[in-house]
C-alpha cells in the first residue's frame, strides 16, 4: 500500500470581507458537533440570529490580523506542511475542516498520487467534539461516499506525549527569555460544559468539579478539560514553574450556556486588578496562530490588561512552523509510514 498524510486544521474565510466571513461562519456553526442542539433550533439560532449580526463584527476582527499572503492560519499551516514534506518520504497534503480547502480535496489530492492508506492528522493536541471528532467523522463519511478503497488511520490526541511537552516547553522558555513576567497564563479554547459530559465514555466520571480531572479514569482519553489541565501541569513541571505563578483559563465562549471556566478575559482582568504588572500568555490548544490568538488574545487581552493597570503583556506564539515542532511531527509520520 502507498501511504500518505493529510494534515487538517480548523479553516478560515477566503477573505476578511463580510460575505466570505458569513459563508465560513455558516458552515462552521451549523456543524452539529460545534453547536450541538437539534437541527431546527441550530438553524434558527445560526441563520436567524448569529449570521445576521456576527459576520460584520468578525470581518473587522479578521481585517486586523489578515496578512498580505492571506489568512494567518492558512499561511502558517501551509508553511508547516511544506517543511514536513521536506523531511518525510510520503506525500503530505493539507486540508481544513471548514472553508474552501476541504477534506475531500485533500483526500483526492493524495488518491491522485496513488495513495491508498492515509494518516489523518488533526492539528489539535487535545481531543474535543468540536475539533478532532468532527474531523474524524467527516473524513469517514467522505471515505464511505467517495473513496471506498481508502484506508484511513488517525493520530490520537498528543497532549501528554513527552516529546510534544518538551517541544512546547522549549518554545515557551525561548520566548520568555529576558522577560520579567510575574504570571504565565495558559489559555485554551473554551467549550460548553455539556461537551465534556457528552464525551465521557463512562457516562458518570466527568462532573467538572475540583477532582474529576485529577482522578484517574478512562474518561480522560476523550476529556478536553482534563487534557488541557494536564498540558499545563506537565509544562509547569518541565519548566519548574512555581505554584501561584501560573494558571489555566478558557477563551472564546459563545452564547449563554455554561462554558469551561475560569474565562480568560476575566482572568486577565483579575490579574491586573490584583496588581500584576507583567504577565505572559500561551495558547496550547492551537498549533497555528489565528484569529483567537492574534486578535482575541494579543490585541483584546492586552487591552484588558492595560485597562486594569497592567504593564507588560507578552503573547507567546503558537508552535506554527517551529523547526522543533516540524521535526517532531516528521518523526511521528516516519514512524507510522515505516510500520
Amino acid at each position: 500500500m502507498k501511504k500518505g498524510v493529510l494534515l487538517v486544521n480548523l479553516g478560515s474565510p477566503d477573505s476578511p470581507e463580510p460575505k466570505d466571513v458569513k459563508k465560513y461562519l455558516g458552515e462552521f456553526l451549523m456543524d452539529e458537533r460545534v453547536i450541538d442542539i437539534p437541527y431546527t433550533a441550530r438553524a434558527l439560532l445560526v441563520r436567524g440570529i448569529i449570521l445576521k449580526t456576527r459576520p460584520k463584527a468578525s470581518a473587522v476582527a479578521y481585517k486586523k490580523i489578515w496578512w498580505d499572503e492571506g489568512s494567518p492560519l492558512i499561511v502558517l499551516s501551509e508553511r508547516l506542511q511544506d517543511k514536513i514534506q521536506k523531511e518525510v518520504d510520503v506525500p503530505v497534503a493539507l486540508a481544513m475542516r471548514y472553508g474552501s480547502m476541504t477534506i475531500e480535496k485533500g483526500l483526492q489530492e493524495l488518491v491522485d498520487k496513488g495513495v491508498d492508506e492515509v494518516l489523518l492528522f488533526p492539528l489539535y493536541p487535545q481531543f474535543a467534539m468540536a475539533t478532532t471528532e468532527t474531523i474524524l467523522v467527516k473524513a469517514e463519511a467522505l471515505r464511505d461516499m467517495h473513496f471506498p478503497n481508502l484506508k484511513i488511520d488517525s493520530v490520537p490526541a498528543f497532549y501528554n506525549k513527552a516529546d510534544y511537552i518538551e517541544v512546547l516547553s522549549n518554545s515557551i522558555k525561548r520566548h520568555l527569555e529576558g522577560k520579567n513576567y510575574e504570571h504565565l497564563l495558559f489559555s485554551y479554547h473554551g467549550v460548553p460544559e455539556r461537551h465534556i459530559r457528552k464525551s465521557d465514555i463512562t457516562k458518570s466520571h466527568c462532573k467538572i468539579d475540583g477532582s474529576c480531572c485529577a482522578t484517574k479514569s478512562e474518561a480522560h482519553e476523550f476529556c478536553y478539560r482534563h487534557q488541557c489541565l494536564e498540558v499545563t501541569r506537565l509544562v509547569a513541571e518541565k519548566l519548574q514553574l512555581e505554584e501561584g505563578n501560573y494558571s489555566t483559563s478558557f477563551q472564546s465562549r459563545l452564547g449563554f450556556d455554561p462554558w469551561l471556566q475560569p474565562y480568560t478575559d476575566r482572568t486577565i482582568e483579575r490579574l491586573g486588578k490584583q496588581g500584576v504588572q507583567n504577565m505572559a500568555i500561551v495558547t496550547p490548544a492551537f498549533v497555528s496562530d489565528c484569529l483567537e490568538t492574534l486578535e482575541e488574545i494579543a490585541m483584546e487581552g492586552q487591552e484588558i490588561f492595560h485597562e486594569m493597570g497592567g504593564n507588560d503583556f507578552t503573547t507567546i506564539p503558537c508552535l506554527n512552523d517551529d523547526q522543533e515542532f516540524v521535526n517532531l511531527l516528521s518523526t511521528w509520520i516516519t514512524d507510522w509510514s515505516e510500520n
